[in-house]
């Protein structure tokens, strides 16, 4: 009598401790999300006008350097479009369209562009700018797949932002590395 219930005990630790090994693999396979901040960052300062102190017909330009780092060991990541979108005082300055790319496992990548700021916003973000610090807030919105082992993982929206201090020589003020936080709730930024 006490052979058929021992079985059954052996067979549930069996089972349990499969179980727990599956939830420890799961854990450590896990792939982490990608880190984005802007380590250099520059906005073109015209000479100024003598009647307005800015030259107000034409178009600037904004400089960036945003690294992205895969911090995973075992997976690489596939993105989308990235978009990239800067904004003051809740009107938009300028968005670049950042093409799909592959990343390895474990790398950091740097992308170093620019794009065009609408005049009307970017005039008045240099006054501001000329009297003291100006921010503009950065927002990051891309799909990204994971590849662990040959097989892609589903896709998971990554809607990221971060503040970008800048000061009067139209550079980064403050910290040289803004990091880019998740957004949550209502104030997410769909990407079309």
């Amino acid at each position: 009598m006490c052979e058929p219930r021992s079985f059954k005990l052996w067979l549930l630790q069996f089972f349990v401790l499969l179980g727990l090994l599956a939830f420890f693999l799961w854990l450590g396979l896990r792939p982490k999300n990608p880190r984005y901040a802007i380590v250099d960052f520059s906005v073109q300062v015209p000479n100024s006008n003598a009647t307005t102190g800015v030259n107000q017909g034409q178009n600037g330009t904004i400089s960036f350097n945003l690294e992205i780092q895969n911090p995973n060991k075992d997976s690489s990541i596939y993105y989308e479009d990235i978009l990239l979108t800067l904004f003051y005082n809740e009107d938009s300055v300028g968005q670049k369209m950042i093409p799909r790319f592959h990343q390895g496992k474990d790398k950091t990548t740097h992308i170093v562009d620019q794009m065009d700021a609408s005049a009307r916003v970017r005039n008045t973000l240099l006054i501001n700018m000329s009297n003291k610090t100006a921010e503009l807030k950065a927002s990051l919105a891309t799909r990204i797949q994971y590849q662990t082992w040959g097989v892609k993982s589903k896709h998971h929206q990554m809607n990221m932002q971060g503040f970008v201090k800048i000061g009067s020589d139209g550079k980064i003020s403050g910290k040289k590395k803004i990091k880019l936080h998740r957004v949550s709730g209502k104030s997410r930024m769909k990407l079309a």
